[in-house]
């Protein structure tokens, strides 16, 4: 069946047809142009007309979920050995060797294998696959690049209450990981809900931390050990030492009782490279340095007093506010004092007065920071007050080789860079980060950037130099990764480096001969006249007649003067 709709209507309705034919063109109206009707317009000039070639598309937002990332582990075991033999007993596994390596097919298969191993090592010392062949050619186009730095990502402090990020640490295997001391310096902060408790943050995850440590009182300063990565070590407000093993948790491990740990809070704790990678050493405020085996933390090892008039008082201490200590000199380290001195100790002398070896001054509040140079150890850098200073171990008794200028705000960390030995990062008060290279600027910094309207309080780089830890007021760890030009080190850097160095202090040490000089020759007059002393009376008798003297003169030069006049 097939659907059908039908209009109906009248042909007269539809009116009268239309019957077309083919005429030409003709014109029924002619209007010529009327040059006055022109006033009662504005032309439009320029004439703007936009089109749109694309097609309209409608807009659409979609909100992925964060995808889960779980770390998973796997345990390798030894293998390979025969069913009948167990690779925990050593007695059948080396019995089951020397079976192995009596026997002919053995020995034959070490020659073979011998001679293909060493035709393969001689084929790779013949030829250098990694030698670069165009390496200045590269040098000259990094010169050309301007320095810069840019932050790569934030780490926050979790809580509500926020709290100084006071000290940074980088995992030492690849820096995977980051280690951030959590602690409000504020004299007298006894807020009722701040916490305690300080994190490890993993790059990857930054919005969540990877381990909570969880100490007795809020940490200072946190260290990771570079022998056992598993082993943080942490010095607390309190004075307490801690130290976590990570694969157990949060909870340390282990604690120095209250009793003989510091009176101040810890500003300092470095690991030491022993045998057993368990000893360690804590710099406090109270005036002590102490050395501790984290096997055995019921007491310290062994205790020294910065007492620099060398008294052994504890009462007449400096209180250390900054730490350091290189490897390349296992038996030396150095202490910032909040008084503005800086000690350098050497572990090895017999009595504690003979440990403090020397003493620089020159910083007129404390130091906050001190470091030794990775490539000259010789070479350190202090900050304190508003200046950032270069001192060099070969001149004791004299002032620093190098200098920053003076700053507005203060200067509250700074450190090396670890691939440039000329190239040095510190942080103020006003939440600037300045990178110094005092190869090419001496005066001002080679970048200067803000990264907060916090002040800086700490500061740490990565090993390959690139990436930069800054830790603020409010608990925010700024990750900042700088141009390649201030990471990579140039051809012969190191040799002008040293030369630099080198020249800065022989003018110090030649200028410090020239005072003693001085000094010795207004000695030397001193004794040479001693009786020739005036008597006060007299100096004021000779100093009035001088007085008047002049006076007079004035006055008859100026009577002689008006008549000519």
């Amino acid at each position: 069946m097939e659907i059908k709709l039908e209009f109906v209507r009248k042909r007269s309705e539809f009116g009268r047809p239309c019957s077309f034919s083919d005429y030409l063109a003709e014109v029924t109206v002619d209007i010529p142009p009327d040059p006055s009707l022109a006033d009662d317009f504005i032309p439009q000039d320029p004439v703007d007309f936009a089109f749109q070639e694309g097609p309209v598309m409608a807009l659409h937002e979609v909100n992925t979920e964060r995808v889960q990332v779980s770390i998973k582990g796997v345990n390798h075991v030894e293998g390979g050995w025969p069913q009948h033999i167990d690779p925990k007993n050593s007695e059948l596994t080396s019995r089951y060797r020397e079976e192995v390596e009596r026997e002919d097919v053995y020995t034959r298969s070490v020659q073979r294998l011998g001679s293909l191993v060493e035709h393969y090592i001689r084929q790779n010392n013949a030829i250098d696959i990694y030698e670069e062949y165009f390496e200045e050619e590269e040098e000259e186009e990094e010169e050309e690049e301007h320095p810069s730095a840019k932050t790569i990502s934030v780490i926050r402090d979790p809580n509500v209450t926020k709290r100084m990020a006071t000290h940074i640490s980088w995992h030492p295997d690849a820096n995977r990981a980051v280690a951030v001391a959590y602690c409000s310096l504020d004299f007298q902060d006894s807020r009722k809900d701040m916490s305690f408790d300080s994190y490890v943050w993993d790059l990857e995850k930054p919005y969540s931390p990877e381990l909570t440590l969880k100490p007795s009182s809020p940490l200072v300063t946190l260290e990771y050990n570079s022998k056992d990565w598993h082993h943080v070590l942490g010095g607390c407000y309190n004075g307490q030492i801690v130290y976590w093993d990570t694969r157990k948790g949060g909870l340390p491990v282990e604690m120095t009782p209250v009793e003989v740990s510091h009176r101040d809070p810890v500003y300092g704790a470095c690991w030491l490279p022993s045998r057993t990678g368990t000893e360690c050493f804590t710099g406090s405020t109270d005036g002590q340095v102490l050395w501790w085996d984290i096997r055995k933390m019921s007491q310290p090892s062994e205790k020294l007093i910065l007492d620099i008039t060398k008294e052994d008082q504890l009462n007449k201490a400096l209180g250390a506010s900054a730490l350091d200590f290189a490897p390349t000199m296992p038996t030396k380290f150095l202490v910032g004092t909040e008084q503005g001195t800086i000690i350098s100790c050497n572990r090895d002398s017999k009595t504690p007065p003979e440990k403090i070896a020397h003493i620089f001054r020159g910083h007129l509040g404390a130091v906050y920071s001190v470091t030794r140079n990775p490539f000259f150890p010789k070479v350190f850098l202090s900050v304190g007050d508003w200046t950032a200073r270069i001192w060099t171990e070969e001149l004791m008794d004299s002032s620093s080789i190098m200098e920053t200028k003076y700053h507005t705000p203060y200067l509250l960390d700074g450190c090396w860079s670890p691939v440039k030995p000329a190239v040095f990062f510190t942080t103020k008060s006003d939440g600037t980060l300045d990178i110094w290279d005092f190869l090419f600027h001496q005066k001002e910094p080679s970048l200067s950037l803000k990264v907060s309207n916090e002040p800086l309080l700490s500061l740490r780089p990565q090993d390959n130099g690139r990436i930069l830890g800054c830790g603020t007021r409010l608990g925010n760890v700024s990750l900042l990764e700088i141009s390649p030009g201030l990471c990579t080190m140039r051809k012969n850097e190191k040799t002008l480096t040293s030369t630099m160095f080198e020249r800065e202090a022989r003018r110090e040490k030649v200028l410090q001969d020239k005072h003693r000089e001085r000094l010795l020759r207004e000695q030397e007059r001193a004794r040479a006249r001693p009786e020739e002393q005036e008597d006060p009376r007299e100096v004021f008798e000779k100093a009035r007649e001088d007085f008047f003297s002049i006076i007079k003169a004035e006055r008859r030069r100026r009577g002689q003067d008006d008549p000519e006049e």
